[in-house]
């Protein structure tokens, strides 16, 4: 299975933003949904794709 999670310097790099501004993206939206971590996301996400 294919990683699907990327690290933050992985985004920024991508993007072309830096480090920093993608943590704080990712945390707002972590905030937003209630969750704690990326972890969550990707177990949030699982159970939602599932009928």
């Amino acid at each position: 299975m294919a990683r699907a999670i990327q690290l933050n310097n992985e985004i920024a790099e991508q993007r072309y933003l830096l480090e920093g501004t993608v943590k704080n993206h990712v945390t707002s939206i972590l905030s937003r949904l209630g969750l704690r971590d990326r972890t969550q996301v990707a177990l949030l996400a699982q159970s939602i794709q599932r009928p």
